[in-house]
């Protein structure tokens, strides 16, 4: 009988719920908070116009892309109709076109949750991609429409493909520039105990490109007194924990961040996200991992448990032969359009001090083993003699030395440092296999010599031309940023974020920014 009623009354019941938990107690907005009145619409209102105008550069880039595959396979205007083919090739690029953007949607590539950061954007953009014209080749088995040209689709596949993942990264660049500036920020609230609240708002302050900008923090624990958090120059309110949902709802705030446990447990979260239903509101709990990549994490909930999967790094198989085969391939085809440019640059430290053209030190690599890395000479040749005498001016983190006026520096080799020429040669190492195309910065036998602990992982993949630490800041890091930057790349590297690092480097290098 009471399991009838509650069936038939379930909204009311669970409103009279909401109402009469502890996070329900009559509203009273705390200082600060009348200006965030209303931030909701506003960020409903910029990823609303980001997701259109996403939708408009994507569908230029398909048209685009179709139009190009057109005119490359039949040399002809790609307004002008193919002669011989049962059906107008204008229809065969409409069809396929709607496919496209129609799995682009269906994958929801342009979620607000992952534009702006990680990897997931791409991966879905790709998945999308390949669906399409998987789907389109299908139907057009199914239909015997054996007119179509597979070259045409070839070209218009990858063609298409790499024009939306660059249209992609471009409105990224742009997106991580307005949050920069405070802009296209989802305002959230954090929600948890004062180590846990205050260590989170910390990183979302410090983090801009995650999206969300800390509005408010409710501690778990009581308020101590005070109305606001100050950190690292960003002033955030403090709320009555007991008057969450309903200062959510009057703010119109669009994410509640839990921060750790709760005092109620389980329930308690559970009794936060009944009172937030139907407020348009994100729940996010913050996972206890750290350092861990989100395609190794996989829900799956078994009668009611959530059980959360973490794939464990592995350093051999399939992954990794396909990585070493993009190194080959990528590394040739750089080495051979890169050919002048090496000359001229051997021709410019050849004339530019005397001494040999590469310089050659000892590195070391994958499992601990030495290996020769080559580089243009940017240096004086008695430059190693001449180390000790400039300690005491190291502008380095940690074991690392750096100066930014180093005197044993050629004007030559000033030059090709700013744009990172000098390490060209280090394509050699690629080809040869001491090296990868992406990877953690190859340390020297001195630096491996006190490593301590963790920080030895670094030595178990291959190091790289260039990585996560190259295009984060370089010689601007300290020591335990490079040492993080390093480990996350080592057990999370797949082959799409070596991708977004190749294109992160290009900009790297023209921004010049750590470069000395």
């Amino acid at each position: 009988m009471e399991s009838s009623a509650l069936g038939e009354t379930l909204p009311e019941g669970r409103a009279a719920l909401s109402r009469s938990s502890s996070l329900g107690t009559a509203f009273a907005p705390a200082p600060g908070l009348p200006e965030l009145v209303g931030a909701g619409h506003r960020d409903l209102h910029w990823t609303t116009v980001y997701r259109l105008a996403l939708i408009a550069t994507d569908a230029v880039v398909v048209a685009l892309a179709l139009l190009f595959a057109q005119s490359a396979r039949f040399d002809v205007s790609p307004l002008k109709p193919v002669e011989q083919a049962e059906v107008p090739y204008a229809v065969v690029a409409v069809a396929i076109g709607v496919l496209w953007l129609g799995m682009l949607a269906a994958f929801r590539s342009r979620e607000s949750r992952f534009v702006g950061s990680g990897t997931v954007e791409y991966q879905r953009v790709a998945k999308a991609t390949l669906y399409a014209f998987g789907g389109f080749a299908v139907v057009a088995l199914a239909v015997k429409l054996n007119d179509v040209s597979r070259g045409y689709l070839l070209i218009a596949l990858p063609v298409g493909l790499g024009g939306l993942l660059l249209d992609r990264y471009f409105w990224r660049s742009w997106l991580i520039s307005r949050r920069r500036a405070g802009g296209c920020l989802t305002g959230a609230f954090v929600v948890g105990s004062h180590p846990d609240a205050t260590r989170v708002t910390k990183d979302l302050v410090k983090h801009h490109h995650a999206g969300y900008k800390p509005a408010g923090v409710a501690f778990t624990d009581g308020l101590g007194g005070a109305h606001e958090l100050v950190t690292d120059g960003a002033r955030v309110p403090l709320l009555d924990f007991r008057t969450l949902a309903d200062t959510v709802r009057a703010t119109h705030t669009r994410a509640v961040i839990v921060a750790g446990d709760l005092p109620g447990g389980r329930a308690q979260i559970q009794d936060l996200g009944w009172q937030l239903e139907n407020s348009k509101t994100e729940l996010i709990l913050m996972s206890q991992l750290t350092d861990v990549a989100g395609p190794r994490i996989h829900m799956r909930p078994v009668d009611g448990l959530p059980m959360l999967h973490v794939d464990l790094p592995q350093y051999a198989g399939f992954n990794h032969t396909l990585k070493r085969g993009i190194d080959l391939v990528l590394g040739g085809v750089a080495f051979l359009l890169l050919s002048p440019v090496l000359a001229l640059v051997a021709l410019a430290v050849r004339l530019d001090s005397p001494g040999p053209v590469l310089f050659r030190q000892e590195r070391i690599g994958v499992a601990g083993r030495s290996f020769t890395m080559f580089k243009f000479r940017s240096m004086v040749i008695d430059a190693e003699e001449r180390l000790a005498a400039l300690q005491a001016a190291n502008e380095g983190a940690g074991l690392l030395f750096k100066m930014r006026d180093d005197p044993r520096i050629t004007r030559v080799g000033a030059f090709i440092r700013r744009y990172s020429l000098d390490e060209l040669p280090q394509l050699f190492n690629v080809l040869n296999g001491t090296m990868s195309l992406i990877g953690p910065r190859p340390p020297l036998p001195r630096e491996v010599a006190v490593y301590e602990g963790r920080v030895n992982r670094r030595l178990l993949i291959k190091p790289g031309i260039t990585g996560l630490w190259q295009v984060s800041g370089r010689s601007n890091l300290s020591w335990e940023e490079s040492v993080k930057l390093d480990l996350y790349y080592v057990e999370n590297w797949s082959v799409v974020t070596d991708f977004v690092i190749l294109l992160k480097t290009v900009k790297a290098v023209l921004k010049r920014d750590g470069a000395y």
